[in-house]
Parts: structure tokens; C-alpha cells; sequence
């Protein structure tokens, strides 16, 4: 570790300077009130930022005597600026929807075929896995991933000028999504730009009908696991979003796509 490398703790360590055991900073986890990072084997580790975090909530817990949701609800508004952070509002919905359930990240990560540190990561920087994963996560909690993605502006625009369209957060690496259209419409309509090598990993699918148009690049598109479509600039395929599709990037370069959903299901 380099001297301006961050101090990481084990739990055992932050556990002793926030005074309270190991096995309480693993509940505090499950309840959803501090998310710390994971190695690559999945050891906990907890930053400076997390300690003070973990000694407001053991204040909170011994001299105020809140319960889980009470800590949750005080800590939130103790930092209103984090719900206001766009590239990281996605992991917080997805941590939101969790709670609501009163599930833990091993029990949804095992329901969807990812690891517990997958689903902290990505809920803690809204990065870090394929398409196929953040559909699955979407279906999961009853929502699409437009919805988990996007916002809605106070004012809608009718019209949306060339290079002014908005992003959403880059959950998966490679894959750049942008906004053609705004609010609650009748389709989702996005401009997909894909960096050489961007794929779905995996087939997924939902209700509705899809229409794209390469406007530059190669696709291959896989629907039901044995059809293979290789389009080209200029090249169109409409869907139905009932069958199961995947895609990659074939083109050494960007390649640059119009994407049509609707009715707004993904």
C-alpha cells in the first residue's frame, strides 16, 4: 500500500474502534445500515468515512435507542446531499428496494445468480455488472431498468437537440446509454453507443416490442438461442421482447445504435 492509498480496516479492527463486536457490524450490514467494500475474496473492509458512520449509528442505537429503520431514516437526513449524488442513485434504489423487502445481499444475490460483493459493489457505486444482471435485479424488485436509471426532469422537453441527450449511470462497462426522449412516455426510446467488445453477457427478456437501427458498427443480436442476426450500418430488426435476446459489440470500434422499447418495459 502506497502512502496515499485510503486506510482500509478488517471488521474485526473496525468493529474494536467503533466498540461494539465483530458480529454486530455484520447485522448493521444485513439491515442495511452500512454497505463496507469487499476484497476480491469477499473480505469486508471499512474506510475512515465508515467508522464514523458505524460510531453515529452505535450513538444512535445506545443513547437514542432508534431501531434499524429509525437509524436509517435519521442517518439518511443527516446526509441529504448523498440523495442528490445522480451517478450513484441507481445503487441506492437498488439498496432501497432491498430494504423494502427486508431481504440481505446473500439472499438476493443468490436469487439471482450473482455473488453478495457483486451486489454491495454495484449498490455502493451503482457499477460493475452486465445488462443481463441489472435486468435480472429490475424484474426482481418489480421495476425496469429505465425506471432504476432515469430520471424524470421537472420539465419535460419536446424536443431533444443533437448531443444534449442525457446519460444514464454506466452500470455496466462499455456500454453508454443516452436519452432520445423524455418522461413517462409510450416507448423508450435510447441511443445505445457500445465500446468494441460491450456485451449483454446473457439473454434476457420482458414484455413489449423492440425496434433497432445501427447507425454505425457491427451487432450480432442472438434471439432464442439459435437465430443470429449480424447487423451493419443502415441495418433495422424489430422483436418481440418475449424472446429471449443477447448482443455484443463485433466491430473493432463503437458501434453506435437507435433502441426502441415499447411499451416501456425494460
Amino acid at each position: 500500500m502506497s502512502n496515499n492509498d485510503p486506510v482500509r480496516y478488517r471488521v474485526t479492527e473496525a468493529a474494536r474502534l467503533a466498540g461494539v463486536s465483530a458480529s454486530t457490524l455484520r447485522l448493521w450490514e444485513q439491515q442495511g445500515l452500512l454497505v463496507p467494500e469487499r476484497t476480491g475474496t469477499g473480505q469486508r473492509q471499512y474506510s475512515a468515512d465508515d467508522l464514523v458512520r458505524l460510531k453515529k449509528i452505535s450513538w444512535l442505537r445506545s443513547e437514542r435507542g432508534l431501531n434499524a429503520a429509525a437509524i436509517r431514516d435519521a442517518l439518511e437526513q443527516d446526509e441529504p446531499s448523498l440523495e442528490t449524488d445522480a451517478p450513484f442513485e441507481l445503487g441506492r434504489r437498488l439498496r432501497s428496494l432491498r430494504h423494502g423487502l427486508g431481504r440481505t445481499l446473500e439472499q438476493v444475490g443468490g436469487d439471482i445468480g450473482i455473488t453478495a460483493s457483486t451486489l454491495s459493489s454495484l449498490e455502493r457505486t451503482s457499477q460493475g455488472v452486465s445488462f443481463k444482471t441489472l435486468h435480472d435485479l429490475a424484474e426482481y424488485y418489480g421495476t425496469t431498468v429505465s425506471r432504476l436509471s432515469g430520471e424524470v426532469p421537472e420539465t419535460v422537453p419536446t424536443l431533444v437537440k443533437s448531443g444534449g441527450w442525457r446519460t444514464w449511470p454506466q452500470t455496466t462497462p462499455g456500454v453508454t446509454v443516452q436519452l432520445l426522449a423524455e418522461g413517462g412516455r409510450m416507448m423508450d426510446c435510447h441511443r445505445f453507443v457500445l465500446a468494441p467488445g460491450a456485451t449483454s453477457e446473457g439473454a434476457y427478456r420482458h414484455d413489449g416490442e423492440e425496434f433497432m437501427h445501427v447507425i454505425s458498427g457491427h451487432l450480432e443480436v442472438v434471439l432464442d438461442a439459435d437465430q443470429f442476426f449480424d447487423l451493419g450500418p443502415g441495418d433495422s430488426l424489430y422483436f418481440e421482447s418475449r424472446r429471449a435476446h443477447s448482443w455484443r459489440n463485433r466491430h473493432e470500434g463503437e458501434t453506435i445504435l437507435l433502441w426502441i422499447n415499447t411499451p416501456p418495459t425494460f
